[in-house]
């Protein structure tokens, strides 16, 4: 007992040492402190608190005579000083501990303490599209995981996965730096590719980081000691741990595997297979969806990154079981070798034919045209075009479905802020799972939450507006009575 409370006396004296740069704003705050207590005690001895038995410990200050406004401005200027040397204190600390990000302490309570108290979010998908949306769910609840397709076959990832036989780690990559707080050169660093003519060409950083960490721990341990290193908030999972291939049967009949072969093979698809058809999802996988409060499909290529992880057998069952809000996130653009000429009510029938059309309550659509004509005749030499929202064929399908403008104005894909905020939006109004009062509180204090519903031309509805003017009027009976 004697020497615990010795070694706490020493770690306390620690706080002493010279250089910290911590004691002078202690200091600071302890001097405020003193002048707001000061300031109050004039104000007792001065008659303006009145307690009679105070006045004999107070005898030094109460023969001294001040202005009341004097005695005012004492009180704010040790507010002042006392709040402004804490913050100080807090900066020096974060200083050391955090490099580079002293001023960004509450950045750092805000995201541990009030985003973990967000809704439960899993996330669905692959290739960049995932990644656009992760990035804007981050800024408002750190519950998220997401759930990579792993049959990509092309690039470095393929070039990894034929030569040491690890799982494609691209698009595990794309999401975990979408989640993390990282500095941009980090992120920088592990997207670069390597160039020279050499055997490293074409290959990502991040993902020789994470093959590295493969051959010491396994693939699944590598993903979660990478996502740890860089701080991401959230979980990022493989739907699967086995090595699967993805098969294509096109309407002529034919077959192909591979995922780059059958986006090449330009012919339409008329249904998806794995091999193996056995394969099993990680359990972590399941667990989240049983768990979750939305379940967002896409955004991403329908073929080759929403539906391979919804055909691993154990997922889609799950998603039907799960009391959570599935959400289906339509495509902006067409995507060539895949969904040429492809509607929204396509999108969904090519989910009917795979057995999901029972998982999906709402689709998002995006009903903002206003792209840029450089960027879209790009697109188009390529063989996209605009994914018509044919409404009359939406009609027979028991969905709900949402328009709203999510273009991003330097390309024409998802603006992640918006969609992230619609999603966050439809959560509050559901309440599913959320509690009412982050909810309220999210809605009253979240002021990028309000900014870019105000650039969303305010479409939402905000279903605590009833709750926020009855608690408000409960305060002001409060403050009136007394």
């Amino acid at each position: 007992m004697v020497s615990y409370w010795s070694e706490r006396l020493r770690d306390a004296i620690k706080w002493l040492y010279p250089g910290l740069g911590v004691k002078r704003w202690l200091l600071l705050a302890v001097f405020g402190l003193l002048i707001l207590l000061s300031g109050i005690f004039l104000f007792w001895t001065h008659g303006f608190i009145k307690e009679g038995s105070a006045r004999n410990f107070l005898e030094l200050l109460g023969g001294l005579s001040f202005h009341p406004l004097i005695l005012i401005v004492i009180v704010i200027a040790g507010l002042f000083i006392l709040f402004w040397g804490l913050q100080q204190t807090g900066n020096a600390i974060a200083g050391n501990l955090l490099p580079h990000h002293g001023r960004r302490i509450i950045e750092k309570l805000y995201s541990k303490r009030y985003l973990e108290k967000g809704p439960k979010i899993v996330s669905i998908g692959g290739g960049t599209g995932l990644s656009v949306l992760l990035r804007g769910l981050k800024e408002y609840t750190s519950n998220i995981t997401a759930v990579v397709t792993v049959t990509d076959d092309g690039g470095s990832s393929g070039r990894l996965r034929g030569e040491i036989g690890m799982l494609p780690p691209g698009d595990l990559r794309n999401c975990i730096l979408a989640l993390a707080d990282t500095e941009p050169l980090l992120e920088e660093l592990f997207q670069h590719r390597f160039q020279g003519g050499n055997d490293l060409e074409g290959h990502s950083f991040g993902n020789l980081f994470i093959a590295a960490m493969t051959e010491m721990m396994g693939f699944e341990q590598a993903i979660k000691e990478f996502s740890k290193v860089l701080a991401i908030r959230g979980t990022v999972l493989p739907v699967t741990l086995e090595n699967i291939i993805l098969k294509a049967v096109f309407t002529d009949g034919t077959e192909m595997e591979g995922e780059t072969r059958i986006v090449k093979e330009g012919k339409t698809i008329d249904r998806l297979l794995l091999s193996p058809s056995s394969c099993k999802p990680l359990p972590e996988v399941i667990s989240a969806i049983k768990e979750a409060d939305a379940i967002i499909l896409g955004p991403g290529s329908l073929y080759t990154s929403v539906l391979p992880n919804l055909l691993v057998p154990g997922v889609k069952e799950a998603i039907k079981e799960s009391a959570a809000l599935c959400i289906y996130v339509c495509n902006i653009m067409t995507q060539p070798g895949e969904t040429q000429g492809f509607t929204v009510s396509r999108h969904l029938e090519v989910f009917r034919r795979h057995g999901c059309e029972d998982i999906i309550d709402t689709v998002v659509v995006n009903n903002d045209t206003d792209i840029f004509s450089g960027v879209a005749e790009n697109y188009i030499l390529e063989g996209a075009e605009p994914v018509e929202f044919d409404r009359g064929a939406l009609s027979k399908w028991d969905i709900n479905i949402i328009q709203a403008p999510l273009l991003e104005r330097e390309g024409i894909h998802h603006d992640s802020r918006k969609l992230a905020t619609l999603i966050i939006d439809k959560l509050i109004e559901r309440e599913t799972g959320l509690e009412g009062f982050w909810a309220y509180t999210f809605l009253s204090l979240n002021g990028n939450f309000r900014r870019v519903k105000k650039e969303m031309h305010n479409i939402f509805t905000n279903p605590y507006i009833k709750k926020q003017k009855k608690l408000q009027r409960y305060f002001n009976s409060i403050f009136r009575s007394r």
